[in-house]
């Protein structure tokens, strides 16, 4: 049962010497301790059947311990293992739950009300998005924020992972000199002010330093330097860089395994510590369904209408799109991908149902991996082919491709895709500017979104 320790790392195996190697030899899991019945396992071990009763019970007892249940009727075991022993009523009730809720401030209020308060501790967030949709901005804001004083930070130390690119530095320092909170701060409080002092950083070029680092350099860190948030920039390269070619259904399970595996990770850290951890999601182009009837009315429509590359010609073409049946996962992907349904207000230049049927995209490692999230937030972006933007003048970020974040070029939203703490108000249009991002038009489906400019 080398996976016992894996599940209970401080579980007392010295009690139980007489019985794990015959369990190992026989091919037997905690999984299969727990659901398969004693007297089986017994007979398939050839091992007395009330010390296999007795093995699974304090199993069962460690774990019921960890998740906070009580049992009035559980054995008094010789050692439940270390910090176990207090094990028998509920670790934190709601209401203590509820008070002790810390969020990371993305620092500006209009954003942070779309996210509920902002990005909470004890769970993994991700944030998934196109190249230039802002990702990056959105991270390096919380390195620096995460870093202030409640109620916009938690006044500890940040971390960030890279698997692609080294942290830039350059486009740190232009925040903490250009947003006021942050420039104020290192005024009045220099004890407890943001810096780059205050940043660790590890790079993960590989799968195999990925896991080592997660898995052994991560709980060290974190109990060491008493970090409040993680950041993973990003989640998916090192899974596409060495899983990508490969799609047998043997490949495809292996990498399963590992994600559910990251997960459990992730989550258990996030808890244990109370830190939030962030992780950045590629995404991949979706093509929506097309029906036979659309087919062949644009075959007949002419060449002119076939090669058509515009998405205003597109939108003026009166074709009705087929409607999904609600069960079918073309219907269904709005609501766990983020795209599928345009974010920005009726006064688009592009109709709405065109929108909706292009430019979708979907974040990448499946259903597997956002299963193993909390929160996921979508950043969307759209060029603006109607009138010049916002009406802002072009914002060249130093360090990240200048002419890309062109304000009148580009409409961008932020959306919560999913999360237990938000009441799904829908998404804000945000835009980049030296001091990181803001909120500059409507919140979807409420009034406007408060002016930080």
């Amino acid at each position: 049962m080398t996976d016992l320790l894996h599940t209970i790392p401080d579980f007392p195996t010295k009690l139980y010497t007489h019985l794990l190697p015959s369990l190992e030899k026989h091919l037997i899991t905690t999984t299969d301790l727990l659901t398969l019945d004693a007297l089986e396992i017994a007979k398939r071990a050839q091992l007395p059947l009330l010390d296999v009763r007795r093995l699974a019970n304090h199993v069962i007892a460690i774990l019921r311990g960890q998740l906070g249940l009580k049992n009035d009727n559980a054995l008094n075991f010789e050692n439940l293992g270390e910090k176990q022993a207090d094990y028998g009523a509920l670790k934190k009730s709601g209401r203590e739950v509820t008070s002790q809720w810390s969020t990371i401030s993305i620092l500006d209020p209009t954003l942070d009300e779309a996210l509920g308060g902002g990005v909470p501790t004890g769970y993994i967030t991700e944030i998934t998005g196109e190249s230039g949709a802002g990702k990056t901005q959105l991270l390096l804001t919380l390195l620096l924020s995460a870093q202030l004083l409640p109620p916009h930070g938690l006044a500890r130390p940040t971390l960030y992972i890279s698997t692609e690119h080294p942290l830039p530095t350059t486009r740190l320092s232009q925040l903490l000199t250009t947003h006021p909170l942050l420039s104020t701060a290192s005024t009045t409080n220099r004890a407890n002010a943001p810096s780059l002092n205050r940043i660790l950083t590890l790079n993960t070029p590989d799968l195999e330093s990925q896991e080592h680092i997660l898995t052994y350099q991560l709980p060290v860190a974190l109990s060491r330097h008493n970090i409040g948030l993680i950041i993973i920039d990003s989640i998916t390269a090192n899974y596409r860089a060495e899983r990508g070619s490969d799609k047998t259904a043997a490949a495809l399970a292996t990498r399963s395994a590992q994600l559910v595996k990251l997960g459990a990770l992730l989550r258990s850290l996030a808890r244990e510590h109370d830190c939030a951890i962030v992780v950045a999601n590629q995404v991949a182009d979706r093509f929506a369904p097309v029906s036979t009837t659309s087919r062949t009315s644009a075959a007949s429509s002419g060449p002119s209408t076939i090669f058509s590359s515009s998405p205003i010609s597109k939108g003026t073409q009166g074709n009705k799109e087929p409607t999904p049946s609600v069960l079918s996962l073309d219907h269904q992907q709005q609501f766990f991908t983020g795209w599928g349904s345009h974010p920005s207000s009726s006064s688009s230049s592009l109709s709405s149902s065109t929108l909706q049927t292009t430019n979708l995209k979907t974040p990448s490692l499946g259903l597997v991996w956002a299963n193993q999230i909390a929160c996921r937030i979508a950043l969307i972006k759209e060029r603006d082919y109607g009138t010049a933007g916002t009406g802002e003048e072009e914002v060249n970020v130093s360090g990240t491709g200048g002419g890309e974040w062109s304000s009148r070029r580009w409409r961008r939203w932020m959306r919560p895709v999913f999360a237990p703490w938000v009441e799904g108000k829908g998404g804000v249009e945000f835009e980049i500017w030296g001091g990181g991002v803001r909120a500059v038009g409507k919140v979807e489906g409420g009034g406007e979104g408060e002016d930080v400019g």
